[in-house]
């Protein structure tokens, strides 16, 4: 009890913050103020450090960059309002609005702004590159060659080959502007005093309890009406750890919006077959959708020679070995795909449903018994490695394995050794996800591409196929969409038939929302835009 009572007080606390740190007037009400709550603290709001969720949904209120993505992950423009590209892929050249402006902002002792013009980007690039900043997604712009404001509304980039998903790359929020003013003035704390063009403007941040965003007056979108984007006049997000507390403030209505589905109370909330409980269904409403993101097992190729996994024959096994529809089904209550067709997800336009493994067990038994006649070891063993949050789904597969013959083991450890075990191929098995970066399908094959084994890459597995990699080569200079889904396609072929992987689920993308919130959209990248969102 003593719990929820502090909970309560935090969120009346944080209410109450928004009123005493708004601006003159307080002309709006409960009702066109946002909330949501974050599981994990952000750690900063510059957009050269959105790597996790937590801060890339932050920042998206914040910051705009030359394009964005809409909710079928077309590349749409944003601060660039058209762009041309070279007939050999490699020069893109961009055309920037004229009606974009920074947030205003007390720099020097005085209230200011300016418009954003093409020096602007040739700044923020630079810092994403520059050592000193440290920026994690300076990878964005490995493969390009160099770029330039040529004017203050045209600013250009040459690669050095051709990438077909460059103009998706862009639209991660790494390459935000920002303010080269700003940057100069806070240094080292512009992490919490950030400075950018979106919808929101910065107002609170008390971090581990508090995130203050105020609309921005100066804003450049309007809606299909002529009227002035945000409709929303603040979002206040909150940093309740704990799980069960949120989703407690949620069904009392103190928040107005809940992310994904968690063990705590996820057979609460839902049925078996994915659908909400009677009592919450007048309530609430739910939405899903496909989320680019593979949650699989990893197969460690390069280990001895006696780890059975070395050999196909037990790796197909493990894959026709188990029923991922009763597992979705039961264990996570009918969220997710089963992934039966390959590595890509099937929220990728390139995702062509092709056949993949199925629950075949007297298959399955066949594969283990011609492995142990051709390599005399009567009882092969394999241990399946893990963290806490995964361990249902590990047991069940354990379980399933053991019937075809595989004598099946499960080691639980923490997160951040799981990932460095995975990263330094100790673990001949590991539970693993990818989730996408970029909208387009070579983001998940470039994990098998043999150049880019760990610690040098992605490919965690140290998978090597010479077909494989010609292909891979032949894709990322393909500047046909439909020429480089067919190899995307070829490519996933043969990591079926190889098996280096044991695809478990596509994932969903799942949210929670009162039924007074309107336009708040879903997508494949479970990016969060307040742009459209209104209370009734």
């Amino acid at each position: 009890m003593k719990s929820r009572t502090r909970t309560k007080i935090i969120f009346r606390f944080s209410f109450l913050l928004i009123f005493s740190c708004t601006q003159k007037k307080t002309d709006f009400t409960d009702k066109e103020v946002f909330r949501y709550n974050e599981h994990s603290n952000i750690t900063s709001l510059d957009p050269a450090f959105a790597k996790d969720q937590r801060n890339i949904w932050a920042v998206n209120q914040l910051y705009n960059g030359l394009v964005e993505l809409d909710d079928s992950l077309h590349v749409k423009p944003s601060i660039a309002k058209s762009w041309t590209i070279s007939e050999d892929g490699k020069n893109y050249q961009f055309t920037l609005r004229s009606d974009v402006y920074f947030h205003k902002h007390m720099l020097f002792g005085k209230d200011s702004t300016r418009k954003v013009n093409a020096n602007d980007f040739e700044y923020s690039f630079n810092r994403l590159l520059d050592k000193k900043v440290a920026s994690p997604g300076g990878w964005v712009l490995q493969n390009v060659e160099s770029f330039k404001a040529e004017n203050d509304s045209t600013f250009s980039m040459q690669l050095k080959q051709p990438f077909p998903p460059f103009l998706g790359l862009l639209a991660m929020k790494y390459c935000s502007v920002v303010s080269k003013e700003a940057v100069d003035y806070f240094r080292n704390s512009f992490r919490a005093n950030p400075i950018g063009t979106g919808p929101f403007q910065f107002k609170l941040w008390v971090e581990n309890t508090k995130l203050v965003l105020r609309k921005n007056p100066l804003y450049f979108e309007k809606d299909t009406d002529g009227k002035q984007l945000p409709y929303l006049e603040a979002v206040a997000v909150t940093f309740l750890p704990d799980k069960q507390s949120e989703f407690l403030q949620f069904i009392q209505g103190n928040i107005d919006f809940m992310k994904s589905l968690d063990a705590s109370y996820k057979d609460d909330i839902l049925n078996t077959d994915g659908t909400l409980k009677e009592k919450y269904a007048s309530k609430i409403i739910m939405q899903t959708g496909a989320y680019l993101n593979t949650e699989y097992l990893g197969i460690y190729l390069d280990g001895e020679e006696q780890v059975p996994t070395k050999s196909k024959l037990i790796r197909q096994a493990i894959n026709y070995g188990f029923d991922r529809q009763k597992m979705i089904k039961f264990l996570r209550n009918g969220i997710g795909t089963p992934a039966t067709s390959g590595f890509i997800p099937n929220g990728l336009p390139s995702f062509n449903n092709q056949k993949g493994y199925s629950f075949q067990p007297a298959k399955a038994k066949a594969l283990v018994a011609q492995y142990k006649q051709e390599t005399g070891n009567k009882n092969p063993q394999i241990t399946i490695t893990t963290n806490s949050n995964y361990l249902d789904l590990c047991e069940f597969i354990q379980r399933e394995l053991q019937k075809i013959g595989l004598d099946t083991k499960v080691d639980v450890i923490p997160p951040s050794t799981l990932r460095q075990g995975k990263a330094s191929g100790k673990l001949p098995i590991f539970r693993a996800s990818w989730i996408a970066d970029y909208p387009d399908a070579e983001n998940y094959l470039s994990l098998f591409y043999s150049k880019n084994f760990t610690p040098n890459g992605p490919n965690y597995t140290h998978f090597k196929n010479e077909t494989f990699d010609e292909l891979y080569e032949q894709s990322i200079k393909e500047v046909s969409v439909d020429k480089r889904y067919m190899l995307y396609q070829k490519m996933d072929s043969i990591i079926i038939e190889e098996a280096p992987i044991i695809p478990l689920y596509y994932d969903e993308v799942i949210r929670f929302r009162q039924k007074n919130v309107k336009g708040l959209g879903i997508n494949p990248i479970d990016l969060l835009d307040l742009r459209r969102v209104k209370k009734k």
